[in-house]
């Protein structure tokens, strides 16, 4: 079986689906590995370091045209989707409850889909498959040091002969993979840090990383399926708003993570909050991308400076900022989920399997993953456009 590496052509994206290290391994698998010429340079992964791991290094179209699986970090464009062949199999961060249409598109190219963020994530064996959890670890990671690059004083207490200098506040909204390292960087840095979410479950692991969790009187627990939280009621959002006002305003430095699965990011910090920010205050929005962000005055893509001084962060892909270290962990996630569908050498879905029922999303020219589906149906698509 030939298992092709894609090179990205997204704007901005450095990452690459597999590195050397995994390459070879693959290759151990009896699985032979085709890479796109030049697909690692952007990581640090030159061709002679795939060559050197067993791998062959060929053209855009003999990568589509040979292999049965290609390896990938985004989901294809409508152009690339014609490069494929039916019955192929693509796998790759998809976004499919984002974007229904598009893996309505590849099905009917007859293009297996299969879907890295689409992962069962409480399942125990599904752990080293989790994409969005390595990730977002790099990317908690990241937004803490832009954060501290951006500031204007020091992040620790510091005391030296021209006086001392008071930590930062710093505060962390939404306790996911991607805050809980945001937290942990900071702490390592020397802030005082905060952190509010609405599952009352974090508590506890915000506290272990020796920071504060804010409790709003507002919300109750909003706990919701696989380890997320739930979408807000138009009510609670209103209470939690003017609740996280206050708080925030008292922070040097606010990082915002929040995401819902298949819905636009929460608003958490409003126009009025950032208008009561310190000036010099930085504000981080991890959730901002084409469907928004967690702040109201995020700029996607761009960093800005309010008329009252507080300067905001709206990275894209905080992960291709670290393309290297992103990448190394993403190829160890994308080839657990690919041999854990080749039994002798083959690719066999098996549907009556959760990994196999959650991450296939098209397959035999359907879409086949249920919430997908679900979106796709002519009563969702008439209630998104309404």
């Amino acid at each position: 079986m030939k298992v092709g590496v894609a090179k990205e052509i997204a704007s901005g994206e450095r990452r690459v689906a597999l590195v050397p290290e995994t390459a070879e391994k693959l290759r151990g698998a009896k699985l032979t590995v085709l890479v796109e010429r030049g697909a690692g340079v952007a990581a640090s992964f030159p061709d002679h370091a795939y060559v050197d791991a067993g791998a062959r290094i060929v053209t855009t179209a003999t990568l589509f045209e040979s292999c049965d699986v290609i390896l990938r970090v985004n989901r294809p464009t409508p152009w690339e989707a014609k490069l494929f062949h039916p019955d192929q199999v693509v796998i790759g961060m998809l976004s499919p409850l984002l974007d229904p249409q598009a893996m309505a598109l590849l099905a009917r190219h007859r293009i297996t889909a299969v879907s890295m963020d689409a992962i069962p994530r409480m399942l125990s064996r599904a752990q080293g498959m989790d994409a969005l959890s390595s990730q977002a670890n790099i990317a908690g990671y990241k937004a803490a040091l832009i954060a501290a690059d951006s500031f204007g004083r020091y992040f620790p207490l510091l005391t030296t002969a021209a006086g001392t200098a008071r930590p930062a506040n710093v505060l962390v909204l939404g306790v996911g993979v991607a805050g809980l390292q945001a937290i942990a960087t900071a702490r390592r840095l020397g802030a005082m840090v905060r952190a509010y979410d609405v599952r009352r479950e974090t508590k506890e692991q915000v506290e272990s990383l020796g920071a504060q969790f804010v409790t709003l009187t507002s919300v109750a627990d909003a706990t919701g399926e696989g380890g997320y939280a739930r979408a807000l009621t138009a009510e609670e959002q209103a209470a939690q708003q003017a609740e996280l006002n206050g708080v925030i305003a008292a922070h040097d430095i606010v990082i915002t993570t929040a995401q819902v699965p298949g819905r636009r990011p929460p608003i958490l910090v409003t126009k009025a909050a950032v208008e009561a920010m310190k000036p010099g205050s930085v504000l981080v929005d991890m959730a901002a991308g084409e469907h928004g962000g967690n702040c109201e005055l995020s700029k996607p893509g761009k960093v800005i400076t309010t008329p009252n001084g507080v300067e905001i962060h709206a990275p894209l892909n905080l992960p291709a900022l670290m393309a290297t270290g992103a990448s190394i962990f993403y190829s160890r996630n994308i080839s657990s989920l690919l041999m854990n569908f080749v039994k002798a050498g083959k690719l066999e879905f098996d549907f009556e399997d959760e990994i196999t029922a959650a991450t296939v999303i098209t397959y035999g020219g359907q879409v086949v993953q249920e919430a997908t589906k679900k979106l796709l149906e002519p009563e969702a698509i008439g209630g998104a456009t309404a």
